[in-house]
């Protein structure tokens, strides 16, 4: 077995790597599908704790409630447990549980039980948060369906909360309007799958970004994926930024947006159901599956070239999630 070294930078293909080879991990979705159940767990940690657009508490219940959505789950449960530094500030904590508590009333589902453990000065960022949940499938989605010419659409502008993270904790002032785009997509992703239309994939990009889903969507596959970059929504902003600090916005994650392959025949009207809601007001078709390159992501540049996008080896924007 090949030496995996990890540290807080280590990115998507070493991530996988540890995923196969230590926890023997295969079917790469982000909640198990139990017959007609899904379960999902997940922990948070992010620099800073309260950022633009949320908090680690808003962050933790909407990031485990996607979970769940994106395999075809209506989210119903979820469980909560504290890691908790000695000396952390009680209205700060108080803030974080009242997002919580807020979120998960939007998303329509229950906070059920937890657990705190408060840890010596100088071990934990302030709070570390585990969210574990359960939902009731309405129709699995497993992307084991994906085949050649289906279509690959995104629900709305790419990069958001990498960015806005970064921006604020790094200091760098270079956009006062950007936020995090950090939300649970219930209302967007329930009228979607309720529907009769051929989804075969939903998967949020969050840490690695656009980049790193449709690298795991296709990794290992007999099928790639072609892109163009013209028709991928993003923040003027964030295009400023990532022109400034050379990171791009595909590796940028985001924490209210997700990734959809449907069938070429029910794709605009998937795209019609997204736009219905306003979350999904920017959502775009943004390329489709290929037998021409597989196990590859295509780039078709605004210059009219082609480029491999490839799967992050290291995470440009540790802690954000």
């Amino acid at each position: 077995m090949n030496k995996i070294t990890l540290d807080h930078g280590s990115g998507g293909k070493l991530t996988l790597e540890l995923i196969e080879t230590v926890f023997k991990a295969k079917n790469g979705l982000d909640s198990a599908i139990i017959e007609d159940i899904a379960f999902t767990t997940d922990s948070h940690s992010i620099n800073p704790l309260f950022f633009k657009g949320g908090n680690i508490g808003k962050l933790s219940v909407s990031g485990t409630v996607n979970d769940l959505l994106c395999v075809g789950a209506r989210p119903l449960y979820l469980s909560s447990a504290f890691i908790i530094e000695a000396g952390f500030d009680m209205e700060k904590l108080e803030k974080i549980v009242e997002s919580m508590t807020k979120e998960a009333e939007n998303a329509n589902v229950k906070i059920v039980c937890g657990d705190t453990k408060v840890v010596e000065n100088g071990k934990c960022d302030g709070v570390y948060i585990n969210t574990s949940g359960i939902g009731k499938i309405i129709k699995p989605i497993d992307g084991q369906g994906v085949k050649d010419k289906d279509v690959v659409i995104v629900s709305g502008t790419v990069g958001d909360h990498g960015f806005a993270i970064l921006n604020e904790r790094e200091n760098l002032n270079l956009s006062s309007s950007l936020k995090s785009d950090v939300s649970n997509l219930t209302h967007l992703l329930v009228p979607l799958i309720e529907s009769e239309l051929d989804i075969k994939f939903i998967r949020d990009p969050t840490r690695g970004g656009l980049a790193m889903c449709l690298n795991e969507l296709c990794y290992n596959r007999d099928f790639g994926v072609e892109i163009y970059e013209e028709g991928i929504p993003t923040r003027e902003d964030v295009r400023v930024m990532s022109e400034i600090l050379g990171i791009e916005p595909y590796y940028s994650a985001n924490e209210g947006k997700v990734v959809i392959v449907s069938s070429k025949e029910d794709a605009d009207k998937a795209l019609h159901i997204l736009k219905q809601s306003e979350l999904g007001k920017n959502a775009a078709i943004i390329g489709k599956i290929t037998k021409d390159n597989p196990k590859k992501v295509v780039l078709h540049t605004k210059f009219d070239t082609k480029r491999i996008l490839k799967m992050p080896i290291a995470d440009k924007m540790p802690r954000i999630c």
